[in-house]
């Protein structure tokens, strides 16, 4: 009797460990997850926004060489 109530009680030791580590894992991979997707959402934004930022990069371009071309900046 006592060798089954010992192995009961490994099982239930056992099965708690292993519930537990599956548990820790996949708290940790769900942690894991949302940083990576707070990562690629600033990514996303500035990848979005760098097309705007070349335009007005050009628009810029293109006033300067009016002005120069007027001699207005040298």
């Amino acid at each position: 009797m006592t060798e089954v109530l010992t192995a009961l009680v490994s099982l239930v030791g056992a099965a708690i460990g292993t519930f537990g580590g599956i548990w820790a894992g996949a708290k940790l991979t769900e942690y894991r997850l949302a940083q990576l997707e707070k990562k690629v959402d600033a990514h996303n934004q500035f990848a979005l926004r760098m097309p705007v930022m070349e335009e007005q990069i050009r628009t810029l371009f293109h006033r300067l060489d009016a002005w120069e071309r007027k001699g207005v900046a040298k």
